[in-house]
């Protein structure tokens, strides 16, 4: 949530071409990095939020996947591994697995976005700064769900994806 964080702004083949803050790489629309991780639990639900209305970006929506922005000189797997331990609240989550890349483009927005998958045995104890609120649910739960709740669109275009794959 930090408008200061400097994050790398990359081209259409997700090469690096500068830096800028936070806030003027979303005012501009200035294309960065994402990293989306599925939480799944001992019993293979999936950990899906509610975003605090405090977020820059997509306030107050449910998302299926736990993530964020990639800063600056970060790779995608250690931005993975870092939001998804500092939103789930976990400090013993195992390295995510990489599933795909993507770039995800509306008016609105654009970044490179990569897709993980990590196993979380752990008691999650969720970030309130970022999550308003939490549960682990199944699969037909969150296929139900789907077209009641308000979600993340570029999560939501991430979920699609990996559900063609599976």
């Amino acid at each position: 949530m930090n408008e200061d964080e400097i994050l790398d702004i990359v081209d259409e083949n997700d090469e690096v071409v500068g830096q800028a803050p936070r806030g003027e790489v979303y005012a501009k629309r200035l294309r960065h990095r994402a990293a989306f991780i599925l939480a799944r639990d001992a019993e293979d639900r999936i950990f899906v939020h509610r975003r605090t209305a405090e977020k820059l970006v997509f306030p107050s929506h449910y998302d299926m996947f736990v993530g964020g922005v990639v800063g600056a000189g970060e790779s995608y797997d250690l931005a993975a591994h870092r939001e998804a331990s500092e939103e789930l609240g976990v400090t013993d989550l195992p390295q995510p697995t990489p599933l795909f890349r993507f770039l995800y483009e509306t008016p609105q927005h654009t970044w490179w976005s990569a897709v993980y998958e990590v196993r979380c045995t752990s008691p999650v104890a969720p970030q309130p700064e970022e999550v308003a609120w939490h549960a682990f649910l199944t699969q037909d739960e969150l296929d139900a769900r789907l077209p009641e709740w308000q979600w993340v669109p570029d999560g939501f275009a991430a979920y699609q994806r990996l559900r063609k794959l599976a």
